[in-house]
């Protein structure tokens, strides 16, 4: 039974699992996404998210704390530079976990993990385009009215454009006199 063990173990010796996790988390703070199975992925989710949250505070301790952690300096440097710039007004939930399907080899659950601020496809909010309901009763609703105001308003415009040459060709015949 493993009632009230902390986290998951990965069928790994301590050593073992702390190294993996450090070249993962490593990884996906330079590739800023990386595929892996499902268990790995919750495990590193739990890694790498404090250590997202120091970043937010560039000071030498938390550098410090970070590099025992990471283990590369490339990576460190990475995440204080433009992973903490990006994340800095959020206040959690810095990675996004996609389940991809099974693995042909062992049928494994894969996944993509990914920081959540460098997606594109996801960062990008589409406009909401509102659909002009037209009432059912008789009266004009505020739609309609609105194209009408705007109709007027092109055509108020268009004949001052149009007397506007008139009123050039007026003014040179005066100047020729």
């Amino acid at each position: 039974m493993r009632h009230r063990k902390g986290f998951n173990h990965l069928s790994r010796k301590s050593a073992h699992r702390k190294a993996m996790l450090a070249n993962m988390a490593s990884s996906l703070i330079e590739h800023k996404r990386i595929t892996t199975t499902v268990a790995k992925a919750k495990a590193l989710r739990s890694y790498v998210e404090p250590l997202i949250t120091k970043s937010k505070e560039d000071t030498t301790h938390s550098r410090r704390v970070v590099f025992s952690y990471l283990r590369n300096k490339h990576a460190v440097s990475e995440l204080f530079r433009e992973v903490a710039q990006k994340v800095g007004d959020r206040p959690g939930g810095y990675t996004r976990i996609i389940k991809t399907g099974n693995r042909l080899g062992d049928a494994a659950d894969m996944c993509l993990i990914e920081l959540v601020d460098f997606n594109e496809i996801y960062g990008k909010e589409e406009k909401k385009t509102t659909r002009k309901r037209r009432s059912r009763r008789g009266g004009k609703s505020t739609a309609e009215e609105g194209t009408q105001e705007v109709a007027e308003a092109q055509t108020e415009v268009a004949p001052e454009v149009e007397a506007a040459p008139e009123q050039e060709a007026k003014e040179e015949d005066k100047s020729a006199e």
